[in-house]
């Protein structure tokens, strides 16, 4: 997959944050903290970046990403016990309105980092790997 080795040094990020700070704080500081390694391992970002939601090519409002990395990858944080399908929804939601090949949902919550790449089944860059993988498209069904 084209963006596997950047989405790999973002998990790597992430564990390290995690494995430092443990589970148990809010959300916003596991972003600083994340910023920091970004940074630490050269990784160009943008924090909280306010991305356009479009419905039939009318702006219908504005959400904001947790990480825009490198001008590709999506990355939205949690600090949750336990990750719902809605939180996995909300992802792969973001990944289409933005038409991104792929994203991060990552979970600091946990006792263990959990984190799942989200991949966008309509974009252009996807369609040779999930063709090989069809039980990525059949995930992707409601």
């Amino acid at each position: 997959m084209k963006h596997e080795d950047l989405t790999h040094k973002i998990i790597g990020c992430a564990m390290k944050v995690h494995s430092t700070l443990g589970n148990g704080f809010q959300e916003v500081i596991y972003q600083r903290a994340l910023a920091i390694e970004f940074e630490k391992q050269g990784l160009n970002y943008q924090r909280e970046m306010e991305m356009s939601i479009f419905y039939e090519e009318i702006n219908i409002g504005t959400r904001r990403v947790d990480f825009f990395v490198e001008k590709n990858i999506m990355v939205e944080l949690k600090a949750l016990i336990k990750l719902e399908d809605v939180h996995l929804a909300q992802a792969m939601n973001y990944c289409q309105a933005y038409n991104l090949p792929i994203g991060l949902l990552i979970n600091f919550g946990a006792k263990s980092l959990e984190f799942k790449r989200v991949y966008n089944v309509n974009h252009p860059e996807n369609k040779d790997y999930i063709k090989n993988n069809p039980k990525i498209k059949q995930s992707y069904k409601s």
